[in-house]
This record gives C-alpha cells, structure tokens and sequence, in this order.
C-alpha cells in the first residue's frame, strides 16, 4: 500500500486535486505497477504562514 504525500499551500481547488490524484495513479500504475487501489494519496495544505524557505515565512515574501 505505497501512500503518497503531497504538500502545497492552501488554496487549490477540489478539480485540480483530482486532476493531480488522477495522474499520480495514472503514474504509479504504469511506471510502479501498483494497482489503484493499492494508493492512497494525501493532500498537506499549508498556510504560508506556516512554510518557511529562504531564510523566512512565505508568507513574506514577495508576490511572483
């Protein structure tokens, strides 16, 4: 039962969540031979607040 862990900030919607587990399946099935139902695949939203990288919060960073 291979379990997948994918952390992202919060916001994303519910249509590209299923876009990402339906690829991810997709990929593991062709490339690990795991079967679907042997996946499982968590989502981790993080706040920006609760991220840091480069020394500081994201969340204080400036917009891209």
């Amino acid at each position: 039962m291979p379990v997948v862990q994918v952390y992202m900030y919060k916001g994303r919607s519910k249509e590209v969540k299923k876009e990402l587990v339906r690829r991810i399946t997709k990929d593991f099935e062709e490339v690990a031979k795991v079967p679907p139902e042997a996946l499982h695949i968590l989502f981790n939203d993080v706040d920006k607040d609760d991220w840091g990288t480069r020394g500081t919060l994201v969340s204080d960073l400036p917009p891209k």
